[in-house]
């Protein structure tokens, strides 16, 4: 084992004489005021209060002091005053820059009064600068972190041995004891203060994402619900369906070739509508839309589309401009299935509200842009509204709105002077497609 030297005891002097000069000219980049975050106005002004009631009170006396008891001229003693008080303003902000000058100015009135007779009254420390120097070392403790206040008291420590011991005649009495104390007592209690602060601050940030968690889980859990009783009514009753229409030809004699070409068309509906009511169980039961991976409709599935439609009663009329073929291949996968559900919820609408209407569908290229339009003329004779109320709810024209917007698209519906209705898109092709196709939402 290495014999600690001489020079070794240096190096190590040097060192922590470094880490003292560092963390004694380092502040906190933190300059917002003290109590400057209370949402109370008159919390944020109460350190500027403090200081205003201090300067008051320690002003006058300081100067008394200093003139009474060392026989200063009162231009020297309220020089001394001022610059020993003034400091605590600017603590508020930057409390390490006013102990540089409030630690100057201590040692220049003590080698000031070292050289006067003393009538009365203690040295080097006066009671109004004992105090001053107290409450700017308590803000001191309140903003700047754990290292520089063990730096400023060991500097405190060692000015006052300095002040009392170098170079000055008189002795010093209790008050360097009593400076050293009360010191060390303010920035630990600034310390304790601050730390408390800051673990009540923290906590209330944990109780903050708690509640955002607990929120969350709600959230997941209702969607959770949710599923699972679309699951269990809307599921059951389709698939109900799917098979009775599946099996009515085999199970009724005698049935025409049309009416089983219409129960094969029905159960394949059930079955398509299964397949997508999946589609948005998956999107409820899972943060992360796992079941969005699934291949999506779009522009080369409207054909099928136009004529499912078709077999329920409403003659449409699909026109693609170019071929679908070209089209499909051009229009990005969120615009084509954007145009797909705008297609879809305009012809749900005309066989809810005007079943047997003609209804034409067209989707043409303009440039940079996609056109989507259906157009339904006035039912062939009046005829009372599939849903309960003619009116409907108006959630599928918000879903329409809502699915352009995701793309950046325009979007006008509207009746017409006919009688009819039209429905009219413009998605921009150009619009950079995302990796991840958009979520399913609910019309």
């Amino acid at each position: 084992m290495k014999t600690p030297t001489r020079a070794d005891g240096r190096g190590f002097a040097l060192r922590q004489l470094r880490n003292l000069r560092h963390h004694l000219t380092t502040p906190s980049e933190d300059h917002t005021p003290l109590l400057g975050d209370s949402r109370r106005r008159w919390v944020r002004r109460l350190p500027y209060l403090v200081v205003i009631i201090l300067q008051a009170s320690l002003i006058p006396t300081g100067i008394v002091n200093l003139a009474g008891f060392y026989d200063l001229a009162l231009p020297v003693a309220g020089a001394l005053t001022v610059a020993q008080t003034t400091p605590l303003f600017l603590a508020v902000t930057r409390p390490l820059a006013a102990w540089w000058i409030s630690a100057a100015t201590l040692v220049a009135t003590a080698a000031v009064t070292a050289r006067h007779p003393q009538a009365m009254g203690s040295w080097p420390w006066t009671a109004p600068m004992i105090i001053a120097y107290v409450f700017l070392l308590l803000a001191l403790a309140l903003r700047e972190s754990r290292a520089t206040l063990v730096s400023v008291w060991v500097a405190t420590v060692l000015l006052t041995v300095v002040t009392t011991t170098l170079g000055l005649p008189r002795p010093g009495d209790g008050t360097t004891v009593l400076l050293i104390a009360l010191s060390g007592a303010a920035l630990l209690l600034g310390w304790a203060v601050r730390d408390r602060a800051v673990a009540r601050r923290l906590l209330t940030e944990q109780e903050q994402i708690s509640e955002v968690e607990r929120e969350r889980r709600t959230l997941l859990e209702e969607r959770a619900r949710i599923a699972r009783e679309l699951h269990d009514v809307v599921a059951h009753h389709m698939s109900v369906i799917a098979v009775q229409a599946a099996s009515a030809p085999y199970r009724i004699g005698g049935v025409p070739d049309e009416a089983a070409e219409e129960f094969t068309a029905i159960a394949g509906t059930a079955r398509e509508s299964l397949a997508e009511m999946r589609r948005l169980l998956g999107v409820l039961r899972s943060e992360e839309s796992g079941g969005d991976r699934a291949p999506q409709p779009g522009v080369g599935q409207l054909a099928q589309l136009v004529e499912t439609v078709g077999r329920a009663g409403v003659p449409a009329e699909l026109t693609l401009e170019p071929d679908a073929a070209a089209l499909a291949g051009r229009v990005p996968q969120a615009v084509g299935l954007s145009a797909y559900r705008i297609v879809q919820e305009a012809l749900a609408n005309v066989v809810r509200h005007a079943p047997g209407a003609r209804t034409w569908v067209s989707l043409t290229t303009d440039g940079p842009a996609l056109l989507v339009t259906v157009v339904n003329a006035p039912p062939p004779e009046r005829t009372e509204s599939l849903e309960a109320s003619a009116e409907g709810t108006g959630q599928g024209l918000v879903g329409m709105r809502e699915r352009v917007r995701l793309v950046d698209g325009r979007l006008d519906t509207g009746p017409l002077p006919d009688g009819g209705f039209k429905v009219a898109a413009v998605l921009p092709l150009d619009r950079p497609d995302s990796p991840d196709t958009p979520r399913e939402t609910t019309a």
